[in-house]
């Protein structure tokens, strides 16, 4: 059985709002099986979002980790996202999940990978997953040159992306706080 992959995650803050968009395309190889999934979710009573890319049960696997990781720092993003990333670099099962984390609030956006990286961007964007590249040229672009808000840059890059890269839909789920 071959390992579904592919999405597109952004997140971006412009003007006190922060965003975090991703499409719903999964793929099996080069067959598309599901075009409407949800890869964004908000947790911690709606003060954390979280986007996640890669093999679909390893990231719904560090998805509720994460979750965990913030009940039990007190909804400390950095914190729980170190906690985290010391978890899935250390733990033998954890060790060979293969997916990304995007998790935010209004103070950060965090990158968290299996490598034990926790990735805070000098700019107020960054992208993963398959079309991430894509994205997050765009919302550069994007945030360099107009005055689009937060959620326009992110729709707008992830549409660029869906049009580059296979393994990305125009089926876009937002989530935004602030």
């Amino acid at each position: 059985m071959e390992i579904m992959k592919g999405t597109t995650v952004i997140a971006a803050k412009r003007n006190g709002k922060l965003v975090l968009g991703g499409d719903g395309q999964v793929t099996m190889g080069n067959t598309i099986v599901k075009g409407n999934a949800r890869k964004i979710r908000k947790i911690y009573d709606g003060k954390i979002l979280v986007g996640f890319s890669g093999a679909t049960a390893d990231a719904f696997t560090l998805f509720e980790r994460f979750e965990g990781k913030v009940k039990e720092y007190g909804g400390d993003l950095k914190r729980s996202a170190v906690e985290l990333a010391k978890d899935w670099r250390t733990d033998r099962i954890l060790r060979r999940l293969e997916a990304m984390l995007l998790v935010a609030d209004l103070k950060s956006i965090l990158l968290i990978s299996g490598t034990g990286d926790v990735v805070e961007p000098e700019e107020d964007i960054i992208a993963i997953g398959s079309g991430g590249s894509f994205a997050y040229a765009a919302a550069k672009a994007y945030l360099d040159a107009t005055d689009l808000s937060a959620r326009e840059v992110v729709e707008r890059s992830l549409k660029i992306a869906a049009n580059i890269c296979i393994y990305t839909n125009e089926s876009i789920i937002i989530e935004e706080l602030g």
